[in-house]
């Protein structure tokens, strides 16, 4: 499979390792009997118009459960920021992510990318609505022509005091620091968020919450970059999930419910965003880039 996939930087080569090497153990041990497996499997960039841009997901289709080392164990050999496994035999359809370090409570790009997948590609959805019960609840995603919306939670920040070694880590001088599932610094302008150089290995030392920096854009309604070195991904491509937090602050700011935001990373991501019945609604466009078989032993 990794000839099929590119190397994203960022993601920890030792976490990996780790998690190869324990599915390997229980592979080899005495008497241990296994069978040949193949798992279908989909890598598509999302909020992206092209291949190369977004952020990159691998979508794997399962009957049931692997179990949870062996799926770590995949999803530190695609190393990219998330691999999503979906059960596609029943509905809601059930659906885990995880980073190549962890599993993770909520994947925005990844649940889009499935939904493309089931739609589009296995063809195993004809609806225009698909609903996932994941360990955030409840998500729902609606396909409008060739988007596809994604309804998430509201997740509302409020006022927290970082320890000064990961303000210190992650540079220049925010103007608000907020938490909510995510930290978020509030900077200025787009340009300091531009000019931002984190110390991803001291962030990952302090085992910090990734940090959402995000301030108004130039020709959006706000930026923002997402760093999560402690999870395996010093910079997330295109993060779904930081809207969860985003949306509730910059509406208010901007006294608006229907936004555009910009993720100021190396592959770049576009979002269109909707405030509406106490929800955050998502818009992503998916491009596939590979698909294939995952050959166990």
């Amino acid at each position: 499979m990794d000839s099929l996939l590119l190397h994203r930087p960022g993601c920890r080569n030792k976490a990996a390792l780790r998690a190869r090497e324990v599915w390997k153990d229980e592979l080899i041990s005495p008497g241990l009997e296994t069978q040949a497996m193949e798992i279908r499997f989909y890598h598509v960039d999302v909020f992206t118009s092209r291949v190369f841009g977004g952020n990159p997901a691998v979508v794997c289709l399962l009957q049931d459960w692997l179990p949870e080392e062996l799926m770590q164990a995949i999803a530190a050999e695609n190393r990219v920021s998330e691999t999503a496994f979906v059960l596609t035999d029943r509905q809601p359809y059930p659906l885990r992510w995880f980073t190549p370090t962890r599993e993770v409570e909520l994947c925005g790009h990844a649940t889009v990318a499935t939904a493309y997948v089931l739609c589009e590609l296995a063809r195993i959805v004809a609806a225009d609505e698909l609903s996932f019960t994941t360990r955030s609840g409840e998500l729902i995603v609606k396909r409008r022509g060739r988007d596809f919306w994604l309804r998430l939670p509201v997740w509302e920040p409020a006022h927290w005091d970082p320890p000064a070694r990961l303000l210190q880590a992650v540079g220049g001088e925010p103007l608000e620091t907020l938490r909510a599932h995510y930290a978020v610094f509030v900077y200025e302008n787009q340009r300091e968020i531009e000019l931002l150089v984190p110390d991803y290995r001291l962030m990952e030392s302090l085992d910090a919450p990734p940090v959402v920096a995000t301030a108004p854009g130039d020709d959006v309604d706000y930026v923002f970059r997402f760093f999560a070195p402690a999870w395996g991904i010093d910079e997330d491509p295109a993060t779904g999930s930081a809207h969860a937090v985003l949306v509730p602050f910059w509406a208010r700011r901007r006294c608006k419910w229907w936004l555009r935001a910009r993720q100021l990373s190396n592959r770049g991501g576009e979002f269109q965003c909707e405030y509406r019945d106490n929800h955050v609604w998502v818009c992503g466009s998916v491009r596939l880039y590979a698909e294939g078989l995952i050959h166990l032993p």
